[in-house]
This record gives structure tokens, C-alpha cells and sequence, in this order.
């Protein structure tokens, strides 16, 4: 089995009916997630199509109203994911405790939600060695920072300190720790370069960017480093603990495996082809660098 398989001969609870999935969020574009969706099914041999579909909050529930048994299911972005909870007909305890739902499987008339980013996580550190980290540090309290206390409890972390810029904005995240049994440590950024101090992993949910300024401290104190952000690769956070002789897991890896999980879920078939996959999107993300490479031309001359 291939390194970046997900293991066979389970069999993956879901499996959709009909032969349509969407990508759901606002502002939706041209998700990475569409990518790597697409290369599945179609390396997997299913005539199945995925499409992106603007959808902020609001029109949420008509838009789920109007879907039937001809679509396998939905993939969703923030804020989309605690919005969808209450109109499934039944919710995963995981995606009950993370509060949120990313995937939702339509079958016999009823739909199901659940969360795949939880497993995007977890794989991507298994597979840098990070199987046990012992101690963690979360930068970001928002959806994302939620599903990393659920994957760090799976990896035995139940004490991981969460630092983030307002406090008095952590609810969420809070909440989340609660449902979870876990216990967060909360603080603020300021505090950060005592709270690296023989930290195991840093996970960071922070948009693009947004973790420059913390750079130096967490390739200073030798932790391994995830980064979520897939879009901007490599960020400044990655290469500064790459530079440090830290273990750095990309962000593509995260929402590889989550994909992975999400097609398990809406197929009911396990053998997926995470190669293919990654490939895609690497493909796709060399694309758009090139592209935004290009100079601007209009009438004849550059802008």
C-alpha cells in the first residue's frame, strides 16, 4: 500500500446516491477542494460530477431544502458548517462536538452530516511522525482551531494551550474544548514565546499571512509546525521552521486527507486515490502561480 493510501477493506459509513457533488461556501471561486474531488472520481472510474456553488448563510436553508436523492451529498466551508447542523436529520457525534458538520451524504430521503477535517489533521501528522506529540500549541480561535482540538485528542493532547489575538472572541473555541473533554489553556499572543517553551507541535488555523509576525518564535523553539494554509505555500511560518531543522506539514496534506475522507463518506468506497489526488492539486496550485505570475496587459501594453 502506498504511503499516502488510505487503508483498505473498511468499509466507509455514507455512500450517497446520484451522481452530483457540490463544493458549498461564500465566496466560493475555484476551491482547491474541487480539485482534488474531481481527480478522485474520476481516477476512481465514477461518472459522478462535483460543481461549486456560491451559498453564504442565508440562502443556506432553501438551498438545502431544494436538494433530493439526485445528489450524493455536500461539501461546506465556514460558516456554512454549524449553519448546516440543524437541518440534517442526523449529525455525527464528532461533528456535534467540533460544531460543525463539513460533509453532508444524502441516502434514502434523509441526510446525514459529519466532519472530515478532523481527519485531515490526525492523517497528515501520522504521517510526519507525529503520533504522539504530548504537547501542542493552537494558534487561531475560530472553526478550524475546533477541529485541531478534536485531532489533538485523538493523538492524546488534552491539555493544548490556545493562543489567540482577542480572547473575549474565543467563545467558539471554548465551547468547543467543553464538548470535547478537553482542557484549553488560553492566552494571548504577547504570552507566546513563554508557551513554545518545550511545545511538541504548533498547529496554526490562522489565515494567510496572518502568522508572519510569529515566525521567528515558533522556528526558535523547534516545535514541529502545521500550517493549514494550502494557498500561499510555502508561508513564512513553514519556512522559517524549515530553515530551523523543524518538521513542517503543509497545509495541502490537511485538505488532502479531509477530501479523502469526505469521498469515502459520500461513495461508501474506501479505496481512494490519494495519489492521483495529490498530484491534481499540485498541478492546479502550479497553475495558479503561474497565472498570477503573468503581467497584466491591456491595449497592447503592460499595467
Amino acid at each position: 500500500m502506498h504511503a499516502d493510501q488510505t487503508p483498505m477493506g473498511r468499509a466507509a459509513p455514507g455512500g450517497g446516491g446520484g451522481g452530483r457533488t457540490a463544493v458549498l461556501g461564500s465566496p466560493i471561486g475555484r476551491p482547491l477542494s474541487l480539485t482534488l474531488h474531481r481527480a478522485a472520481y474520476a481516477a476512481m472510474g465514477l461518472d459522478r460530477n462535483c460543481e461549486a456553488v456560491e451559498c453564504g448563510e442565508p440562502a443556506l436553508p432553501a438551498l438545502f431544502d431544494s436538494l433530493g436523492d439526485g445528489r450524493a451529498g455536500l461539501c461546506l466551508a465556514v460558516p456554512l458548517k454549524r449553519a448546516v447542523l440543524p437541518l440534517v436529520d442526523e449529525v455525527s457525534d464528532l461533528a456535534l462536538d467540533v460544531g460543525g458538520a463539513d460533509t453532508v451524504v444524502f441516502r434514502h430521503g434523509r441526510s446525514f452530516g459529519d466532519h472530515a477535517g478532523v481527519h485531515g489533521i490526525t492523517t497528515a501528522l501520522h504521517q510526519a511522525g507525529l503520533e504522539a506529540p504530548g504537547s501542542a500549541v493552537v494558534l487561531g480561535g475560530g472553526a478550524a482551531a475546533c477541529s485541531a482540538l478534536a485531532a489533538l485528542r485523538e493523538l492524546g493532547v488534552r491539555e493544548p494551550v490556545v493562543v489567540v489575538r482577542e480572547r473575549s472572541r474565543a467563545g467558539e473555541v471554548e465551547a468547543a474544548a467543553g464538548r470535547l473533554g478537553v482542557s484549553v489553556d488560553l492566552h494571548h499572543f504577547d504570552a507566546l514565546d513563554r508557551l513554545l517553551r518545550g511545545v511538541s507541535v504548533v498547529v496554526s488555523t490562522l489565515p494567510a499571512n496572518a502568522a508572519d509576525p510569529l515566525a521567528p518564535a515558533v522556528a526558535h523553539s523547534g516545535a514541529a509546525v502545521l500550517d493549514a494554509v494550502c494557498s500561499a505555500w510555502p508561508t513564512r511560518l513553514a519556512k522559517a521552521a524549515g530553515f530551523a531543522g523543524s518538521t513542517v506539514v503543509d497545509g495541502l496534506s490537511v485538505l488532502l486527507h479531509r477530501t479523502v475522507r469526505q469521498v469515502e463518506l459520500l461513495t461508501g468506497l474506501t479505496d481512494v486515490p490519494v495519489t492521483a489526488m495529490r498530484r491534481a492539486a499540485r498541478v492546479e496550485l502550479v497553475r495558479r502561480a503561474a497565472r498570477e505570475a503573468e503581467p497584466a496587459v491591456s491595449g497592447g501594453k503592460l499595467l
